[in-house]
């Protein structure tokens, strides 16, 4: 049977724009939520978020970023620092045994608006004639694919916020397939604009605590008052067991379980007794062929909503029953805000990290637990614990659902 590591790994977040920089302030429950200044935010309900900042991609790629949204941008980062980290060099693999599995939910809606503002304002001569390859949700995957020439399969799945999610997932059903040898896989987001803080806030979806953002992202409390929009990319190195250990490369953690599902019940609200994710859990774990009780962790989906973090609670309490009150779970939205397509990505790679370093990462700001929340969610301080085995959680818009089943790696 055909194992599967994670052998690399890159981030671009508002926590940082390196592993190691994002991890130790995840770890040190430093939140990245800041009001935002990429636009005016006077008008908007809520005028807060998870900015990436300091990220200069022409330094790595030169004039060739211009014609790259930001989505894409933060891909090609991601993914180049997981390639180098993972020392992938040419000869290594053949490229077309290289397949590349990142998606991001919105696309590049920054150009889009750009696009849209110069028609209404100069005429459709002046439309930019690269608008729509640089749109399209799939760019990143494809631009990744082109700037490293891996020739592999080539997928970008669009599952709103669990994307990073299913593209890791499903990188990981093509390797177990024997399809390909490494596949870079994840997800990434930049749609942080003045028209999805109106609709995310017109929906009544989005924190307002605007005079105090480091404290808005607050899963699990009883104060929470929504989600707070972020951006980033999280990239991860996927491959065989046999051909990491046979090029000597250096392993985080194993993945080896994927379940994914959908809830049937409402464009945006889970459904409420949290079937669709329990029923995404449980195929994770049969999947790994593991017991509920061999789980040590959960990172949690989490977003600080009221109606996500209880569906959430009681769908692990249906899979895990009794043993949910002695699983550890923690919530790194709370110190990200909500990367919506890029959450699976950047949120594996701290799993990854949890089982490597034994450190779990804390849910900040939950001052006052909600007591229909009533799990150990490591509240404000990290952890240190023997996690042999995690689960991460991802669900989204349209009732998507999809789990990973990360075990600790022992040589």
């Amino acid at each position: 049977m055909t194992q599967v590591v994670i052998t690399g790994m890159g981030v671009v977040t508002p926590l940082g724009n390196d592993v190691n920089t994002y991890w130790n302030r995840l770890v040190t429950g430093k939140s990245g939520i800041s009001r935002v200044d990429a636009f005016d935010v006077t008008p908007h309900k809520s005028q807060i978020g998870g900015v990436v900042r300091d990220f200069h991609p022409e330094e790595q790629f030169g004039r060739d970023v211009r014609r790259m949204d930001r989505f894409t941008q933060f891909a090609l980062a991601a993914a180049k620092q997981a390639i180098d980290d993972a020392g992938l060099k040419p000869d290594d693999v053949a490229p077309e045994r290289v397949g590349v599995y990142i998606g991001s939910g919105i696309g590049g809606i920054l150009t889009l608006l750009e696009n849209h503002e110069t028609l209404l304002s100069r005429g459709p001569r002046r439309v930019s004639p690269t608008m729509v390859p640089m749109m399209i949700p799939n760019m990143a995957a494809a631009q990744v694919s082109i700037q490293f020439g891996f020739r592999g399969p080539c997928s970008a799945p669009v599952m709103a916020c669990a994307t990073g999610n299913n593209a890791i997932g499903e990188a990981y059903r093509l390797l177990k397939l024997g399809k390909a040898d490494v596949v870079i896989a994840g997800g990434t987001e930049a749609a942080m604009t003045p028209l999805t803080y109106s609709g995310f806030g017109n929906a009544t979806a989005l924190s307002t605590r605007n005079d105090d953002p480091t404290r808005a992202s607050r899963p699990f409390d009883v104060d929470r008052d929504g989600f707070v929009a972020s951006e980033g990319a999280g990239i991860v190195v996927l491959e065989t067991q046999s051909h990491a250990e046979a090029r000597g490369a250096r392993i985080y953690a194993e993945m080896i379980g994927y379940g994914a599902s959908s809830d049937a019940y409402h464009m945006v609200a889970p459904d409420p007794e949290g079937r669709g994710a329990a029923q995404a859990m449980n195929d994770a774990l049969a999947d790994a062929g593991i017991s509920c009780e061999e789980v040590d962790y959960i990172n949690a989906h989490a977003t600080s909503t009221d109606v996500g973090d209880v569906a959430e609670t009681r769908a692990i309490k249906r899979v895990f029953g009794d043993y949910a009150y002695k699983l550890a779970i923690s919530a790194n939205k709370s110190m990200l805000g909500h990367t919506l397509g890029a959450a699976g990505g950047v949120e594996a790679v701290a799993l990854a990290l949890t089982l490597h370093e034994g450190l779990i990462p804390p849910t900040i700001n939950l001052d006052h637990p909600d007591p229909e929340c009533d799990l150990d969610y490591v509240p404000n301080v990290a952890r240190r614990a023997s996690v042999r085995i995690g689960l991460s959680n991802s669900f989204g818009f349209g009732g998507h659902n999809a789990v990973l089943v990360f075990r600790k790696y022992e040589a």
